[in-house]
C-alpha cells in the first residue's frame, strides 16, 4: 500500500513538471498536455488513483490550490490597464457572461440528455476561462496592444465570478420551492460579495501592515503571505459557501495596487507555486475521469456543442461587449479566438457530479468528461494555433530575438551595428550624452538615463527585445542590470563582460549567482577588449558552409580570433558565452574579431574555455 501511494505521488511530480517542461520545448499549450498525462497517469496505466491517494483531502485540496492560482492572478493586475478597458472588461465579466450561460444552457439541453437544471449548471461552469490556460497562451503569443490586458482580466476576473454563479446554480436547482430559490439566489450573491469583500481586503491590509512596518524577516514573508491566503480563503468560505476565491482575486489585486509596500519577491514566489500546483490539479483532476465515459460522450452533438461554444457564443459576447469600445477589428477578432476553459471548469464539475448523482439526477455522471472533453478541445482548438492566429491578425509582438546592450562607448556601437545590419532590433543604454549622441549618429535606437531606475522600463521599448548585453566598464552596474533583466527576459538571456579584477579571487569578484552569463572569454573584460576591438572597421563575419564543422571558419581566418555571437540560420542570435556556447552549424554567420600575436599573448593561455569549445565543435 506504501509503495502504490509512492508511485502515486511520483506520477503527479513526473507527469506534471514533465508535461510542463515538453509544452516550453516545443511551444505546446502546458495544459494540453497535462490533461493527456493525467489521464495516462490515471484510468490508461492506473499509477495515479487520486481518491485512494488524498480520499477526503482532495477536494479541499483543489479548491485550496485554485484559490492560490487566483490569488497570484490577482497580483498581475494593476488598475492603470483599465484606463481604456475597464468598461471592456465590464461588459465581458456581466453581459458576456449572461450571454455565454444563456446560449450554452440551451445548447446542452437539446444536444446532451440533460434536463434544464443540469443544462443550466453546465452553461454556468463553461463561462469561465481562467489564468490557469489563458496566462500561458498570453506568454507563448505575446500580444500587442490592450488585447492581452483584456484578455487577462477578463481570464482572472471571470473565474469567481463563474464559481460563484456555478455554486448558485447549484444551490437553487436543489431547493424545495421557486420562492425559496430565489430568496437563496439573491442572499448569495449579496453574502458572497460582502463577505469576500471584507474577508480578502482585512487580508491584503494585514500582509501591506506586516510588510510596510518590517515586521518579518525576508525567509518567513513568503510562508506567511501563504498563509494569510489559505486562512483568507478559508474564513471566507465559513462566512459564506465558495465566496474565498472572490475573496482571495480581491486580496491580490490589492496588494498589486498598493505602492508603499514591496511585494516583487512574493510575486516570483507565488509563480513558481503556480506552476506546481497547476502541475499536480490537472495531473489529478484528468486522472479521475473515466476513459469509457470519455469515449462514450465522442459524439456528432459533442461537435455541434463545441462549435456554437466556439463560432456563436464566444463572438456575440465578444462584439456585443466591445460594441461601443474603440478597439479594431482584428483585436475583436482575437478576442474571439481565446476562450479556453481552465481548471476551475473542470474542479467544479468534479466537485458537484457527486452530489447530484447522490440527489438522483439523471445522467449527472455525463457531467464531468463532457466538461473535460470540452477542456481538452479548446485547448487544443484555441491554444495551438494562437501564435499563428494572432501573427495573421497582426496583434502579436514581434519575436524577442532583439538586443538591449547596455554601455554606448565605441566598441559596443560596433557589435550594435553589426547586429541592426541583420535586421534585429538593437537598444543602447547610456547615462553619458556623448555616447548616446554618438549612438544616434549611428541611426541606432537609444535610452539616455539610468537603466536601473523605476521609470526606466515605461520608457524604453522592449518590444521584439529579449537579450541583454551589459558592457560597460563597471562589474556591479553589470551585475544589477543582469538581475534586474532577469526577471523580464529570463535567466538565460541576460549576459555580462567577465570582471575586470582578470581572474583575481576574493572579496572583488561578484558572486555568480547576482551575475548574468559570462561573455565571450574570463579574460576578455572591458579593458581588454578596448584594446582589442579598436578603429573604424567592422566586426568580420564568416558564414560556415561546411557540415556541422567549424572546418571552413578556420581555414579561412585561423586560429587567432575571438568569436563574439552567432546568428543563426533559423534567424536566432545567440551571444557567445565561457560556459555552454553556441555551435555553429551550416548556414550560420559567426561575427568575430581577429587578433594579432601581441594581443593574444597576454589572453591565449587563459581562453581555454572558448577553445574548448571550438574543438568540441570540431569534432560534433
Amino acid at each position: 500500500m506504501e509503495e502504490h501511494l509512492l508511485i502515486g505521488i511520483t506520477s503527479i511530480l513526473l507527469f506534471g513538471i514533465g508535461a510542463q517542461w515538453i509544452a516550453w520545448k516545443f511551444k505546446l499549450p502546458a495544459i494540453l498536455l497535462l490533461l493527456i498525462s493525467g489521464i495516462m497517469a490515471g484510468p490508461v496505466f492506473g499509477l495515479l488513483q487520486p481518491d485512494v491517494l488524498m480520499g477526503d483531502l482532495l477536494a479541499p485540496f483543489i479548491s485550496v490550490s485554485v484559490a492560490i492560482i487566483l490569488f497570484e492572478g490577482g497580483l498581475s493586475l494593476s488598475f492603470s490597464e483599465l484606463k481604456n478597458i475597464g468598461g471592456i472588461i465590464g461588459n465581458l465579466v456581466s453581459i458576456g457572461v449572461l450571454l455565454t450561460w444563456g446560449i450554452i444552457s440551451l445548447s446542452a439541453h437539446y444536444l446532451f440528455p440533460f434536463g434544464w437544471e443540469l443544462s443550466i449548471l453546465l452553461g454556468a461552469i463553461l463561462v469561465v476561462t481562467g489564468p490557469t490556460v489563458i496566462i500561458p497562451l498570453l506568454r507563448q503569443v505575446r500580444p500587442s496592444g490592450q488585447v492581452g490586458s483584456i484578455l487577462k482580466w477578463e481570464g482572472i476576473v471571470i473565474d469567481p465570478i463563474g464559481a460563484m454563479l456555478a455554486v448558485l446554480v447549484f444551490e437553487v436547482i436543489l431547493s424545495t420551492s421557486v420562492s425559496a430559490a430565489t430568496s437563496l439566489a439573491v442572499m448569495s450573491i449579496v453574502k458572497t460579495i460582502f463577505f469576500g469583500t471584507l474577508v480578502g481586503l482585512a487580508g491584503a491590509a494585514l500582509i501591506y501592515f506586516l510588510l510596510k512596518r518590517h515586521l518579518l524577516p525576508d525567509y518567513l514573508q513568503n510562508p506567511i503571505s501563504l498563509m494569510v491566503v489559505v486562512t483568507v480563503f478559508t474564513a471566507s468560505n465559513m462566512l459564506q459557501h465558495e465566496s474565498g476565491l472572490w475573496a482571495t482575486t480581491l486580496m491580490g489585486i490589492a496588494l498589486a495596487n498598493q505602492t508603499s509596500a514591496r511585494i516583487n519577491h512574493i510575486t516570483e514566489f507565488k509563480e513558481n507555486l503556480r506552476v506546481l500546483l497547476l502541475s499536480a490539479l490537472f495531473i489529478l483532476l484528468a486522472a479521475r475521469v473515466e476513459l469509457e465515459g470519455l469515449l462514450a460522450n465522442l459524439s456528432w452533438n459533442l461537435f455541434g456543442f463545441l462549435v456554437i461554444l466556439i463560432f456563436v457564443a464566444r463572438p456575440l459576447a465578444v462584439y456585443i461587449s466591445t460594441f461601443f469600445s474603440d478597439i479594431n477589428w482584428r483585436e475583436k477578432l482575437f478576442l474571439c479566438w481565446m476562450a479556453p476553459r481552465g481548471v476551475v471548469a473542470a474542479s467544479i464539475s468534479s466537485i458537484f457530479a457527486i452530489s447530484l448523482a447522490q440527489n438522483g439526477f439523471e445522467h449527472a455522471d455525463q457531467l464531468v468528461p463532457i466538461v473535460f472533453l470540452v477542456i481538452i478541445s479548446t485547448v487544443t482548438i484555441y491554444g495551438l494555433p494562437a501564435s499563428w492566429v494572432a501573427r495573421k491578425l497582426g496583434v502579436a509582438k514581434p519575436v524577442p530575438n532583439g538586443i538591449l546592450i547596455l554601455g554606448a562607448h565605441e566598441w559596443s556601437l560596433k557589435i550594435a551595428e553589426a547586429i541592426k545590419r541583420e535586421g534585429f532590433k538593437v537598444l543602447v543604454a547610456d547615462s553619458n550624452w556623448r555616447n548616446i549622441a554618438k549612438a544616434e549618429d549611428k541611426n541606432i535606437g537609444t535610452y539616455h538615463g539610468n537603466i536601473l531606475s523605476e521609470f526606466a522600463l515605461e520608457k524604453i521599448d522592449l518590444d521584439g527585445v529579449g537579450r541583454l548585453l551589459a558592457l560597460t566598464p563597471n562589474d556591479e552596474v553589470n551585475s544589477l542590470a543582469a538581475l534586474r533583466f532577469s526577471e523580464i527576459f529570463g535567466r538565460s538571456y541576460v549576459f555580462q563582460l567577465p570582471p575586470n579584477t582578470r581572474g583575481e579571487k576574493g572579496n572583488k569578484d561578484v558572486s555568480s549567482h547576482l551575475s548574468g552569463r559570462t561573455l565571450f572569454n574570463e579574460q576578455l573584460n572591458f579593458e581588454k577588449m578596448s584594446t582589442i576591438i579598436k578603429g573604424d572597421e567592422p566586426l568580420s563575419v564568416q558564414k560556415i558552409t561546411d557540415n556541422s564543422t567549424f572546418a571552413s571558419f578556420k581555414e579561412a581566418i585561423g586560429e587567432q580570433y575571438i568569436p563574439l555571437f552567432v546568428i543563426t540560420s533559423t534567424n536566432e542570435i545567440h551571444p557567445y558565452t565561457v560556459n555552454n556556447p553556441p555551435a555553429p552549424t551550416k548556414g550560420d554567420k559567426v561575427f568575430y574579431i581577429s587578433i594579432t600575436n601581441e594581443e593574444i599573448q597576454d589572453s591565449t593561455e587563459n581562453s581555454s574555455s572558448t577553445s574548448q569549445a571550438i574543438q568540441a565543435s570540431d569534432t560534433s
